[in-house]
């Protein structure tokens, strides 16, 4: 693997840098204490190029290599974990879904948008009953000719109350399992399609997490993603991608929490010196420092593998686990540097320690990953 960003890569990560120091810095605390949606900050998003930043730019995307969506996300997340999940989401889920996927009409109808910001995407496969085990589907879909019959609930859905189009995972036959599952492409505004109340979260509270409710919903047979009973196999191939998303998302959070302990370190003054300068906070900053670095290179690692078209479901796993532990670790241990000034909202970090723990559970949670590895491993 080269470790060498090329002048692309650079520039990439540099334009996300300074967009979200220019235009997610300013009011982040406000939107996180208010839960508000940063619309206008996702808007400017897509007109750069960061909501469909892998997709081929026939379909309205920016063609971009998957390391590069690491970096941006990486500094995205840095400044503001809500906008980056929406991205996350947005491209790693939606995205790339219907890119591999989907018919040529469906790309040409709901692809071509998403990629380029014109709207975005959500993705609904937890339920009440079915999260980390994805094969327990209550929401159905029944096979009605010419169309499905939609009904059912969905929950924790990322971007459910601003999406304009949605992947739905339901049952079509349940004798069948997970083999009588489907996928589907669902419009807002359809006629039994309704968005539940909006969830008050410990962190990410930018983001907008709803849950779907679905009653006598008709989906039409051309919205249907793949062959009858592709659903659940189009579920998982998308969320090992995803790990990608989320683990980056959990590296930014990381590594911005890290900035603002080490430059925190290199100001506040006690016992007539620097507080970088006692071993007790020095370590614990060469602690991140080397984690960070650590998680950076896991990401790295299957992002590249993914491009190479490799099997991404151990590194992506590992990438996720690894990230989300090393984004917990680090913002508890920037608070402890901050003292009492990390406890409270001005310095951000308290923010950022909130916005960690979801990385440990949505998109699979960490004892996922470890029976996706440990079953990669054991072959």
């Amino acid at each position: 693997m080269d470790f060498n960003l090329s002048e692309e890569q650079l520039m990439i990560q540099q334009a996300a840098r300074d967009f979200a120091q220019t235009e997610l810095f300013p009011e982040v605390i406000e939107r996180d204490r208010d839960q508000k949606f940063p619309a206008e900050q996702v808007k400017k998003m897509g007109e750069m190029g960061l909501l469909g930043m892998m997709v081929d730019p026939k379909y309205g995307g920016a063609g971009m290599d998957s390391v590069s969506y690491v970096l941006a996300m990486e500094e995205i997340a840095k400044v503001d974990a809500s906008a980056a999940v929406v991205m996350s989401v947005n491209n790693s889920l939606v995205c790339a879904g219907l890119e591999k996927f989907a018919s040529e009409e469906q790309k040409v109808k709901y692809l071509t948008p998403l990629a380029s910001g014109q709207v975005i995407g959500a993705f609904a496969l937890s339920e009440p009953e079915a999260g980390s085990d994805a094969t327990s589907q209550k929401t159905t879909a029944e096979d009605k000719g010419d169309y499905y019959l939609l009904n059912g609930i969905k929950n924790w859905i990322t971007n459910g109350g601003t999406a304009s189009y949605y992947i739905v995972i339901a049952q079509t036959d349940p004798e069948k399992k997970h083999k009588g599952i489907n996928a589907f492409i669902v419009e807002k505004g359809w006629e039994g399609f309704e968005i539940g109340t909006k969830e008050d979260k410990l962190g990410i509270r930018g983001s907008d997490t709803h849950s779907l409710i679905f009653n006598n919903v008709k989906v039409p047979k051309e919205n249907r993603i793949g062959e009858d009973g592709f659903g659940f196999n189009f579920a998982m191939a998308v969320l090992n991608g995803g790990r990608i998303g989320i683990a980056s998302q959990a590296l930014g959070i990381a590594s911005g929490a890290y900035e603002l302990a080490l430059k925190y370190a290199k100001t506040r003054k006690a016992f007539k010196t620097e507080i970088i300068n006692h071993q007790a906070i020095a370590f614990k900053l060469a602690d991140m420092a080397t984690q960070i670095t650590a998680a950076r290179m896991l990401c790295f690692k299957a992002a590249c593998e993914k491009d190479a078209g490799k099997d991404i479901s151990e590194s992506g796993a590992m990438a996720k686990l690894y990230a989300s532990q090393v984004a917990m670790d680090t913002t508890i241990e920037a608070v402890q540097i901050h003292g009492g000034y990390g406890y409270v909202k001005e310095y951000h970090v308290e923010r950022m320690m909130r916005d960690a723990k979801i990385t440990q559970i949505y998109e699979g949670t960490s004892e996922i990953q470890k029976i996706v590895i440990s079953r990669s491993i054991s072959k």
